[in-house]
């Protein structure tokens, strides 16, 4: 035992030096994890807040490679608890464009640097947040229709793109389910297997051509994995607590907020 706690005080001693972070650092990155375990069982928009909080710590594409793997431990946890509760209905038809999004990002998250990558965030967010305002106060006075299949296309292919620039399609990827009147439990279930598929793809990408997750990113996801596993319970006790009509607007309220945060 001793053996084994010695070896996780050198681990974090290592990356600590490598990645030059302080115990404030540690501490950021823990409750960044325990933020993302309980957006991904229902509490929504309280990652968004993480990504600015790496991005200053790790930089801009750095900070993707650290993000990918704890996304995808929570989405585990997603969606083993929301699995029955998916409508892949909706689900397939947004998943290929979101893939074509995915491709488009690889390539130009080539092009450009951290700073540039910080505007692309807070740029998108921003225009989620325009969507979310034109679903609520134009499809619906104009009896648009959102299960035409450009609208999948879009929000789809926005989705990926924004998910593989800077972990951040949660927004307007809520704008197309929304836009679908699902109920809580299946708005929580679609999402769940959707970021799943979509990170799951996204990792030998940021692995193989941005060259961003390392075996030493890695040892950092998995020191805070138990911060995962804590935030996906919260998720859980707190979802059951609000109300349907109220969730809607608490995606909303806490996507604008976290515009902001990500843009700043």
């Amino acid at each position: 035992m001793f053996y084994f706690w010695h070896l996780f005080i050198s681990d974090m001693a290592g990356l600590s030096s490598t990645f030059m972070l302080s115990v404030t650092d540690w501490t950021l990155i823990a409750i960044c994890a325990m933020l993302i375990g309980m957006s991904k069982t229902g509490v929504p928009g309280v990652s968004m807040i993480v990504v600015p909080t790496l991005a200053i710590i790790f930089g801009g594409k750095q900070s993707t490679g650290i993000l990918l793997p704890i996304l995808i431990f929570a989405d585990i946890f997603a969606v083993a608890y929301y699995h029955r509760h998916a409508n892949w209905k909706h689900l397939v038809r947004a998943l290929p464009w979101a893939l074509a999004g995915l491709l488009l990002a690889l390539w130009i998250g080539n092009q450009v640097n951290d700073q540039q990558f910080k505007r692309m965030i807070g740029i998108i967010v921003f225009v989620s947040i325009a969507l979310m305002i034109w679903k609520d106060y134009g499809y619906m006075k104009n009896e648009f229709t959102p299960d035409q299949w450009w609208f999948a296309a879009l929000l789809g292919i926005t989705g990926g793109f924004a998910t593989m620039i800077g972990n951040v399609a949660g927004p307007i990827f809520a704008i197309y389910l929304l836009a679908m009147h699902l109920e809580k439990n299946s708005y929580i279930g679609t999402t769940a297997w959707f970021f799943f598929i979509v990170n799951l793809s996204k990792f030998p990408l940021q692995a193989l051509v941005w060259n961003n997750i390392s075996l030493n990113t890695l040892k950092i996801d998995l020191i805070v994995f138990p911060a995962i596993a804590l935030g996906a319970w919260l998720g859980i006790f707190a979802v059951q607590r609000i109300p349907e009509a109220t969730y809607k607007w608490l995606v909303i309220v806490i996507t604008v907020i976290s515009a902001f945060l990500v843009f700043i």
